[in-house]
């Protein structure tokens, strides 16, 4: 549940960053969109005294019956999507209280396609218009908006089929090309609310206490720390009858810190903690803790031994590590998205002509789960019951003893894969792309993480060599941060830096892995929207640990404030 991160800045953007999808498409003309027909007029049954979903229900209604333009196909599918959002974010360094916010917003996803769900104006890029909704639960400023929103989206979409029509006469008809939009069946589900539960004043304390160690570490050179707590209530509405409501609320603390070694490496550690119930966060004295031990190991790294020999032999990565390894190499290749017009592939990235071929170890099985809520007692973030499209979800075997056997997918099918899964997901505001949800790899055969490391050192026996590899946590493109030699000797550990993994691909998972331990690891993942990775430690029996290519930076030309505040000479009489 700690892991590694790049940028503590990116991630900590406070709300603003929240809505960065919702403002893009703000600040965008919409370029695709599209409506529809049908639906039962038992329409605001549903909402049983909730404002909003009352509003885009009434909306939804009058849209279908009144939303035409001359000369213009009609809409054939509408839906909106509402994400009611409350994000509490508190951030500290060098003991003093750096910012404080809590923010709210309503944001509004309108689509509407023109077409049919064989050939609709689904074109390029995004599909629909983005508005922010009022707070008030003023029936008639929500419908206005609504209104307004699907008024842009048939237009933009209207537009997009043309071109998208224009744009189909370079290619060769194709009978077999995959529809446009799936079908889906219609729900019902009215889930409660959710509301954030936390204590703002025991937060900035604790926030100010854990940055104020900097003091007890003279070599370290910055040292911030965060809270970001934030609640979806979302709506789903479709012109196919569905109707859904759901909340969730994320909880996540981060903490950064960063020094330089005496020949001028810059290092960084900034673990982070997600969490989906207020009762799994940190106590504020095991933050504290977490703090020290961080800044402990940025100490040992300043006086590391820097790699210098090129290395090619046994590694293992520990389950904090292998999470980012198949979250960043698996997960992001098992997402069915369609590929451009006229292209002869099902889908897109690194396993696009990869289906029903070995893409793993045998022993090795993954499986996307988002119906599990919890696993070993920790609450995963990446579960939910219906996507962002209206769909329910079900777990879907990606990897199967090794051999890739589907993939995820939102209602935009590929070629031998007609139907939704459940898994297209959206920031708010933003058109659904296929995303994981809980993504789980499960090995067969697994060993001790003791049993992992006698089998790495007999490897580095077999090989003449001095010592194997452990990394503890990784960094941005999956270079390792907390490294250590393991001596084959007597099995002692020496941590070191400046080191890269070459050759971690791909290919090297599906050639080089050789045994999983039994420790798997929840990994709960911060961005748009939350996924969940599960995965246990891993054992390579070949892997290239190198000298990493980065250059030394100057050290401050001049020492830091003193760490005491003097008083002027007349103070205090």
């Amino acid at each position: 549940m700690t892991r590694s991160l790049g940028s503590l800045r990116k991630i900590l953007s406070t709300f603003a960053a929240v809505l960065l999808a919702s403002s893009a498409a703000l600040g965008a003309p919409p370029r695709h969109p599209a409506p529809a027909r049908s639906a039962s007029s038992a329409d605001l049954a549903p909402a049983k005294g909730d404002a909003v979903l009352e509003a885009l229900l009434t909306e939804l209604n009058r849209s279908k019956s009144q939303l035409r333009m001359d000369n213009v196909p009609p809409p054939y599918y509408i839906e909106y999507r509402v994400s009611d959002l409350e994000v509490f974010t508190a951030g500290a360094a060098f003991g003093a209280l750096r910012d404080l916010q809590l923010s709210r917003v309503r944001v509004l996803r309108a689509v509407v396609r023109v077409g049919d769900y064989k050939q609709d104006s689904y074109y390029g890029g995004g599909l629909g218009d983005t508005q922010i909704l009022p707070l008030d639960d003023d029936p008639i400023a929500l419908r206005h908006q609504v209104w307004l929103a699907t008024d842009a989206a048939y237009k933009a979409a209207t537009e997009a089929l043309t071109q998208k029509q224009a744009a189909l006469k370079q290619f060769t008809p194709d009978p077999n090309v995959p529809d446009d939009f799936a079908r889906a069946p219609a729900v019902q589900s009215i889930g409660p609310l959710a509301k954030l539960q936390y204590d703002g004043e025991r937060w900035r304390k604790a926030l100010e206490d854990v940055t104020g160690l900097y003091r007890q570490y003279p070599d370290v050179q910055t040292l911030d720390a965060a809270v970001r707590f934030a609640l979806d209530n979302e709506y789903f509405v479709n012109s196919e009858g569905t109707v859904t409501r759901s909340g969730s609320a994320t909880y996540a603390v981060f903490l950064n810190a960063t020094t330089q070694a005496p020949d001028g490496m810059r290092l960084t550690r900034n673990p982070y903690w997600v969490v989906g119930r207020p009762e799994e966060l940190l106590a504020p004295e095991d933050l504290r803790k977490e703090t020290v031990k961080m800044l402990e190991t940025l100490v040992a790294l300043r006086q590391a031994p820097i790699i210098e020999e090129d290395y090619r032999g046994p590694v293992i990565l520990s389950a904090d590590a292998a999470d980012d390894v198949f979250d960043s190499l698996v997960g992001a290749n098992v997402l069915g998205h369609k590929p451009q017009l006229g292209s002869p592939h099902r889908t897109t990235g690194e396993f696009a002509t990869n289906y029903k071929t070995r893409v793993l170890p045998q022993f090795l099985t993954v499986v996307d789960d988002p119906t599990v809520k919890e696993f070993q007692g920790h609450s995963l973030t990446g579960s939910y019951d219906f996507d962002s499209e209206g769909v329910r979800v079900a777990p879907v075997t990606v990897i199967d003893r090794g051999i890739l056997t589907n993939y995820l997918l939102g209602r935009q099918p590929i070629r031998d894969f007609p139907a939704s899964d459940g898994h297209g997901r959206a920031v708010p505001g933003a058109f659904p792309q296929p995303g994981l949800g809980s993504l789980f790899v499960r090995a067969a055969q697994a060993v001790s993480p003791d049993e992992l490391k006698k089998r790495m050192l007999e490897i580095v026996h077999e090989q003449g060599k001095p010592y194997g590899y452990f990394a503890e946590t990784l960094g941005p493109r999956n270079a390792p941060r907390l490294l250590y030699r393991v001596w084959e000797k007597d099995g002692h550990s020496e941590i070191v830096r400046g080191a890269v993994f070459d050759e971690l691909d791909l290919r090297t998972l599906r050639n080089n892995l050789i045994a999983a331990g039994n420790d798997p690891l929840v990994s709960n993942r911060p961005g748009g929207f939350s996924t969940s990775v599960v995965v246990p430690s891993v054992l390579f029996d070949e892997m290239e640990v190198k000298r990493a290519d980065t250059g030394k930076e100057k050290l401050p030309e001049y020492p830091p404030p003193p760490l005491t505040n003097p008083r002027s000479a007349g103070a205090g009489r």
